[in-house]
């Protein structure tokens, strides 16, 4: 279960009052267990805390950026959304737990003023000869002070109450067809799902529960995706800088990871496309591995993971710094109907409305260039701008790069949501149905975007992409 993405619903709907005494209730309960944390010593803490990585987290936080509160606050947000009894259980990396193989139980049930929620934490008891290995576990009393949840036993419990639950007859709110953690799944939850059928429990997937709350970004995720931005946007920077003919991909490759790292990115978000001269027209070309030689493009999807969320940026240049003129003409094409999409990038509007645009434009601007050869009709329209850029305008983007992939692209945007617009155009080199100065050619330009009441806030602007831009960046080349 995603507790650890789902965005806060404050953009979009009211807080309930229950939520407001709870999380008054929960600033003190949280300023003890800080206190507690700092009494364990740091070989008791398996994940960062601010005692221990003064330079990561502040006081309060549980992973960089977002603290105790937000974290109870998606909890009950979560729980709030289940009228009746409800225990889901998730897995670590999706928990504001750190640490592998815990599973998160959350049970809420009538209260007699407040509802009776409750988050149960279970992690694995503590190892020395393991940790001798592998590095120091919080363990339950460390799990406890640091991420504020109500109780925490080890996973041995974990099956111990499996068995109780059999008999209980309530619902489990848990993603049984997709589980985030097969191996836990085998060990924990499979045997209670087999026998089901003979116990009066019923099982309900949470996963579109939890994607509807991740959908929408908190001030503090919106922080940490406008750094993952500026990051990605220096590493495009310093990796034109280091353009030079003939390259081989992957060195620019290494250059793009290292640039991410160095100004503080955890890891690459994706495997990113490095693709030199005709090798961009294979959308997701990730071999890396060829040589770019003078005269010929770079398209460099690529974007970095900085606290848990993800950057998702492409660019295209050329290697030896000056555009051709078919290069540019093919360039600025791309790059006018991006500039339209993202304009569109407001309240009310949705991915597939912008989808439309760009595919209208495109048929417009390859009929301009001389690509289509013909003036299309109405049908034709959409069949050419699809064979030139087959894939869609954007996606979702959060904690992960296809984020909330249940969600529909149909759906109006609001505040708080964060979007890619991406559109290309790709002319292999055997379309012979190109002009012959096109072929060969492959542009894509992206950008994250997130939506507010004042329009679309790009959080990649940082990194160029104007004609001239690009070039004086290459000129300046030492």
């Amino acid at each position: 279960m995603l507790i650890r993405s789902t965005g806060m619903f404050i953009a979009a709907f009211m807080i309930p009052s229950w939520i407001r005494g709870i999380k008054s209730y929960r600033c003190r309960k949280f300023s003890v267990q800080l206190t507690q944390a700092r009494k364990l010593p740091s070989r008791y803490l398996g994940q960062p805390s601010s005692f221990t990585h003064p330079h990561l987290l502040k006081p309060g936080e549980v992973t960089p950026g977002l603290s105790l509160s937000e974290y109870a606050l998606r909890r009950y947000q979560l729980m709030h959304l289940i009228k009746e009894e409800v225990k889901a259980t998730g897995t670590v990396g999706n928990t504001d737990h750190a640490e592998p193989d815990s599973i998160l139980m959350l049970k809420t049930a009538p209260g007699k003023d407040l509802p009776d929620h409750k988050s149960i934490l279970f992690v694995p008891k503590r190892d020395q000869n393991r940790e001798l290995w592998d590095g120091p576990r919080s363990g339950v009393d460390g799990a406890a002070a640091l991420t504020g949840v109500d109780l925490v036993y080890t996973t041995e419990d974990f099956k111990l109450l499996v068995q109780k639950l059999k008999d209980e007859g309530i619902t489990i709110w848990y993603d049984a067809t997709k589980p985030t953690h097969p191996q836990l799944h085998c060990d924990y939850l499979k045997p209670l799902l087999e026998s089901r059928s003979q116990y009066k429990n019923k099982i309900r997937a949470v996963r579109h529960l939890v994607q509807n709350l991740r959908l929408f970004k908190s001030e503090a995720e919106i922080e940490l995706m406008k750094n993952a931005g500026r990051i990605t946007s220096q590493a495009f920077i310093e990796t034109m800088f280091a353009s030079r003919s003939p390259v081989n991909e992957a060195l620019l490759y290494a250059k793009f990871d290292y640039e991410c790292r160095a100004r503080g990115a955890d890891i690459l978000a994706y495997p990113p496309v490095v693709a030199g001269g005709n090798r961009s027209n294979i959308l997701h070309y990730v071999k890396n591995n060829q040589l770019i030689q003078d005269g010929e493009m770079v398209l460099l999807d690529g974007g970095c993971e900085s606290f848990g969320y993800v950057s998702d940026v492409t660019r295209t240049w050329p290697i030896n710094g000056r555009f051709t003129g078919p290069q540019a003409e093919v360039y600025q094409a791309v790059l006018d109907i991006q500039k339209s999409c993202l304009s569109l990038c407001s309240v009310g509007i949705s991915l597939e409305n912008i989808y439309t645009l760009m595919l209208t434009m495109l048929a417009q601007n390859l009929t301009e260039l001389g690509i289509c050869q013909k003036k299309l009709n109405n049908d034709e329209v959409f069949k050419a701008a699809r064979k030139y850029c087959p894939h869609h305008v954007g996606h979702y983007l959060g904690m992960d790069v296809h984020d909330t992939p249940d969600i529909s692209r149909s759906l109006s945007l609001q505040p708080g949501m964060v979007i890619t617009i991406e559109p290309g155009i790709y002319i292999p080199e055997d379309d012979t149905e190109a002009p012959r100065k096109f072929q060969g050619v492959g542009v894509r330009i992206e950008d994250d975007v997130v939506i507010t009441e004042e329009g679309p806030l790009i959080l990649s602007a940082d990194c160029p992409k104007e004609i001239q831009d690009i070039e004086g960046i290459c000129s300046s080349r030492k």
